[in-house]
């Protein structure tokens, strides 16, 4: 085992490690529903996309995943989608990134990733998500906290278009800042020869 596969998986570890701990500290934001929670646990993902391909970028959202079955609160169908979702993004957009990476194409593999993640969270939340949680909350209740916002809201399918969607791609966006500001110092370690200070 080399120098470099070691810092690999080591950094592959370590953005996993960081990735759960964001997930952890979900928080919730205004103009949707409370059980809506906002956490920018694909940060890490991307990070680790961009510096080291795709395939670790989906391997980071699926450690982080299993880490957070030891605290979860819908028998694993939350990890499921989240997973899916994120392993959409920081996959699609690795991929973009590995032909074209320079700052205007990590730009746009950024914005390819968001688009992806916000489309398929819909059947994912649809198909997935909400069968479960109308086990555990009434499907016309939690229509019913979707129509406390916007009393126009007249469906399920409805609903996901006009919240979660959008929610989807404004935390994409979020994510992708964060990503690219911190890029450089992660890089910088994965780059830097043995013995050197990684954190000049």
């Amino acid at each position: 085992m080399n120098y470099q596969h070691i810092k690999r998986i080591t950094l592959t570890a370590i953005l996993s490690g960081i990735a759960y701990l964001l997930m952890v500290l979900e928080f919730s934001v205004p103009l949707v529903p409370s059980f809506i929670k906002m956490d920018i646990s694909e940060f890490p993902a991307l990070v680790a996309a961009f510096i080291m391909g795709p395939v670790e970028g989906i391997i980071v959202c699926f450690i982080k995943c299993c880490l957070h079955l030891f605290n979860t609160y819908s028998g694993g169908v939350g990890e499921l989608a989240n997973f899916l979702i994120g392993a959409t993004f920081v996959g699609i957009a690795g991929v973009i990134y590995r032909y074209k990476s320079t700052f205007k194409g990590s730009i746009f593999a950024c914005l390819a990733g968001i688009v992806a993640m916000a489309l398929i969270s819909f059947p994912v939340n649809l198909y997935i998500s909400y069968p479960v949680y109308a086990k555990m909350m009434p499907l016309e209740q939690i229509i019913q906290a979707y129509k406390s916002i916007l009393p126009s809201v007249g469906s399920l399918e409805s609903a996901l278009l006009i919240f979660n969607v959008p929610f989807t791609l404004v935390k994409g966006l979020l994510v992708s800042a964060l990503s690219l500001i911190t890029y450089g110092r992660f890089k910088h370690f994965y780059y830097s020869k043995k013995g050197e200070n990684c954190l000049q």
